[in-house]
Parts: C-alpha cells; sequence; structure tokens
C-alpha cells in the first residue's frame, strides 16, 4: 500500500471515528433533528406554546414529541391508559418516539386546563433530558421546597397520592407540578424555570382559573352543608319544643272547660289569659318552625344546584364520557 494510501485510509478512519464520538455525545440532538425534520406544529399547539410563553428551549422540547390535542374520550383513554392524577388531563410517553398527549377539554368553564397540561408534560420531558448532575441539583431544590415552603393543601394532597401510587416518579412530578400550580417558589427554581417559562405566572394563573372552579363549588357545598345541618338541629328542637307545647295546651284546654263547664268562672277566667300567651307563642313557633323549614329547602335547592354543576364539571373531565354527553 502506497504511502498516499496509508494516509488516506488512517484520515478515513480518523473521520469515521470522529463522527462516531460526535453521534455518541450528541444522541439528543440528532434525534431532535429526525423528530423535527418534517415536522410543523399545528396553529393549536403554537398557540399553546404562545398561551403558555414557554421559551424557544421550551418550545423545541415540546415539538419534539409531537403533541397530539385528542378530541375523543376513547381515542384519549387508548393514547393514555394511565394519565395524570393532578389537574391536568395528558400524558407523556418516553421513549425514542417520544409523544405528548393531550385531553381537549371543551367545557368553557375550564378554560386553560389544555395548557397547564401541555406545560406540565413539557416539563416531564424535559425533566428526561437533564443530565446527572443537573437533575441531583434539581431534586434537592423540589425536595427542599416541598419540605420547608410547600403549603398549598391540594398540591400537597395530590404529591401524596404519588407516594402512595408512583413513589418513583414523586421528584419528576413535582418538577411539573410546583412549576405550572405553584405561585411563588424559591428563587433558586424561579431561576431554573426561567430556562422554560417567559411568564411562568401565566400557566399558573391557567391552573388557578380552573381549579377555583372546583374549589369554589366545593367550599360553597360544604358552607352550605355546614348551614342545612345547624338548621336541621334546630328544626327538629323546635318540632319537639313545639310537640310538647301542643300536649300542654291540649291539657290546659281540657282543664279549662272543666273549669267552664263546673261553673268555676272566676279561675276559668284566670287561667284564659295565660292560655292565650301560651297559644300565641305556640303559633309564633309555628310560623318560626315554617320559616326555618323554608329556609332548609331553599339552601337545598341552592345545595343541589351547586352539586350538580360540580358534578357537570368532573363529567367534562371524565374521560369515560365524551365530550358531547359531558356537556
Amino acid at each position: 500500500m502506497s504511502g498516499f494510501r496509508r494516509v488516506f485510509v488512517g484520515l478515513t478512519s480518523l473521520v469515521v471515528l470522529a463522527l462516531l464520538i460526535f453521534g455518541l455525545f450528541n444522541l439528543q440532538a440528532i434525534e431532535d433533528w429526525l423528530r423535527l425534520r418534517n415536522y410543523t406544529p399545528p396553529p393549536e399547539i403554537t398557540a399553546i406554546a404562545k398561551a403558555d410563553t414557554m421559551t424557544d428551549d421550551a418550545e423545541h422540547i415540546f415539538y419534539v414529541t409531537h403533541p397530539d390535542l385528542i378530541e375523543e374520550a376513547a381515542a384519549f383513554r387508548q393514547a393514555c391508559p394511565s394519565f395524570e392524577r393532578t389537574i391536568v388531563l395528558g400524558c407523556y410517553h418516553s421513549s425514542f418516539s417520544s409523544v405528548i398527549y393531550i385531553y381537549n377539554v371543551q367545557d368553557t368553564r375550564l378554560s386553560g386546563v389544555v395548557e397547564v397540561t401541555a406545560a406540565h408534560e413539557m416539563l416531564h420531558a424535559a425533566y428526561d433530558r437533564l443530565n446527572q448532575s443537573e437533575k441531583q441539583r434539581i431534586n434537592g431544590l423540589l425536595n427542599d421546597f416541598y419540605t420547608n415552603n410547600l403549603n398549598d393543601k391540594r398540591v400537597l394532597e395530590t404529591i401524596d397520592t404519588y407516594k402512595q401510587t408512583e413513589p418513583d416518579e414523586l421528584l419528576n412530578e413535582m418538577h411539573s407540578i410546583f412549576a405550572t400550580e405553584i405561585g411563588v417558589l424559591n428563587t433558586e427554581l424561579e431561576t431554573y424555570y426561567q430556562r422554560y417559562f417567559t411568564n411562568r405566572s401565566a400557566v399558573v394563573a391557567f391552573a388557578s382559573k380552573y381549579a377555583d372552579e372546583f374549589s369554589s363549588r366545593i367550599a360553597k357545598i360544604k358552607d352550605y352543608e355546614q348551614q342545612l345541618a345547624t338548621l336541621k338541629d334546630k328544626i327538629d328542637n323546635q318540632e319537639q319544643a313545639l310537640s310538647s307545647q301542643l300536649d300542654q295546651l291540649e291539657a290546659d284546654r281540657r282543664h279549662l272547660n272543666s273549669l267552664r263547664v263546673s261553673g268555676r268562672v272566676n279561675e276559668y277566667n284566670a287561667a284564659v289569659t295565660a292560655f292565650n300567651a301560651a297559644v300565641n307563642d305556640y303559633n309564633a313557633g309555628i310560623i318560626q318552625l315554617k320559616s326555618d323549614i323554608a329556609e332548609y329547602n331553599r339552601l337545598v335547592a341552592l345545595h343541589n344546584e351547586l352539586a350538580a354543576e360540580l358534578s357537570s364539571l368532573y363529567e367534562s373531565l371524565d374521560t369515560s364520557l365524551s365530550p358531547q354527553s359531558a356537556n
């Protein structure tokens, strides 16, 4: 082999080796390029990214997953047999062909659920991309915030649920939940999440708005239930007291009749005044009882109306129903 050919073969081997090394250390970039090469995000997907104020890096991660808005409940169940158990409805499948699915909730009272779901799932994809040292650092920040600063009861309950159902994914879930549902984080976490959102509060506002559709109704329903319980006790006590009063009035009436029949006029006249006062007191009690019963029935109607609204909201998020039947 001539010297030139040996040099050429040597150079070719070096180029191949360099390409192999480049590919080894840039597998994610190559995969992303392949995924985005012929992909143009639909207008509704770019609108979601804009509404969430995703940064260029976040949009890149989001679009790489080819996010899919699913209209039909049956199709969503097939795509996401095990979906998020927070206030979002979606899932992220992590693999070479990683993909995000989002249930396109139609109930206008729940506007924002799609945007929060998109941000939540994008952050799962972002968490997967963290290198080990960075992930360890972020995990420490998440744990510290959870231990020392988290006081949102609903989020705490959500995390408790994940502790039972998916303990191995707890930090991954915290990573998505804190960013999209907690208004104020510590400085280091806020700085970290700036790589994904130019205005994280916009996403939190979406979450707060539609979560309040549930929490405000639940709180009011509980308030009605307290009022109804108190009023029911009052009505029960009134009915017992009025029953005793009526028994006494009947006894007093019989006594008056016996006085009148026996001609004991003076005793009769003296007792009539007290009897009439007792009758007036009884009648006033009946009027109050009727008023309280009317108020009880009014509160029951309001309670049931809110309960029906709450049920319809849950139905809007229930993927066992079609979007049409949920309205």
